[in-house]
């Protein structure tokens, strides 16, 4: 089977109850995601995406349903996984440098071997020549890219992103959505994003995933609409302007208005 083909993410009836206060926020997610593809999902706030993409990661588990990486659970799989989330979350008194090297020492690498990778990464997200700037010294975006690099040293499979530019300003947005295709290109991994914005779901992925309730009162919330996103790659920022991009666009705001 072509590795583009082959499942790599399987949900099978996936639900969630928060035990805290027993909100049911995920109900019967069934989903397959193939390797290598960049999906995008998109929803009204609270409905449920970062707790779908906490459970993808490993770092919660459902409360029925199965989850599937490489053919093992989150937790059993050797599938490496990356994660960034809206904060930075870069840890102040480390460098840049410092910052990306993170996970390799934690897997236990020697100098020699990770700052050969340190290096090729942040380069690789265009922050040569900052490696010793703290993250007081650095702008958002050039934050957000210290860490992109920092979750992708390692070289996971997956790579999961909750909201990673919604914190920047819309200019420094779109470049730093231009920034990852040109990263994701270069360095390929199945990427699973949760996004408010339309535009960029559309812009970034190979298909849009929207999230809402059936009954359109909030919870619980499943996967209502699977958007295939036909547009060529490489994309260029001008591909927006296109009659087939905003097909594409209205198509996924009338599958998010149509959830209430």
């Amino acid at each position: 089977m072509d590795e583009k083909q082959r499942p790599f993410i399987q949900l099978d009836n996936i639900s969630h109850i928060f035990e805290d206060d027993g909100t049911h926020v995920l109900d019967n997610i069934s989903l397959t995601i193939c390797a290598g593809a960049f999906v995008t999902l998109v929803g009204s706030s609270g409905v449920g995406k970062s707790t779908l993409l906490r459970i993808l990661g490993g770092l919660l588990l459902p409360t029925t349903g199965d989850v599937w990486l490489n053919g093992r659970s989150p937790l059993e799989s050797h599938a490496p996984v990356g994660i960034v989330f809206q904060r930075d979350n870069l840890m102040p008194w480390r460098t840049a440098y410092e910052n990306v090297r993170l996970p390799l020492e934690l897997k236990g690498i020697k100098d020699a071997e990770s700052d050969e990778k340190v290096r090729a990464m942040l380069d690789l997200v265009g922050l040569s020549g900052f490696e010793q700037n703290y993250p007081s010294q650095l702008s958002g975006g050039m934050a957000q890219r210290v860490a992109i690099a920092r979750a992708l040293v390692h070289r996971p499979t997956l790579l999961l992103l909750d909201e990673p530019f919604g914190a920047l300003d819309a200019l420094t947005r779109e470049r730093m959505g231009q920034e990852l295709l040109r990263i994701w290109q270069a360095n390929p991994v199945t990427v699973f994003m949760v996004t408010h914005s339309i535009d960029e779901a559309v812009f970034l992925a190979d298909d849009v995933l929207v999230m809402g309730s059936p009954d359109n009162n909030g919870h619980p919330a499943t996967i209502t609409h699977h958007i295939p996103i036909p547009l060529p790659r490489p994309r260029a920022f001008a591909v927006r302007q296109t009659t087939e991009f905003m097909r594409c666009e209205t198509a996924v705001r009338d599958a998010i208005q149509n959830e209430g």
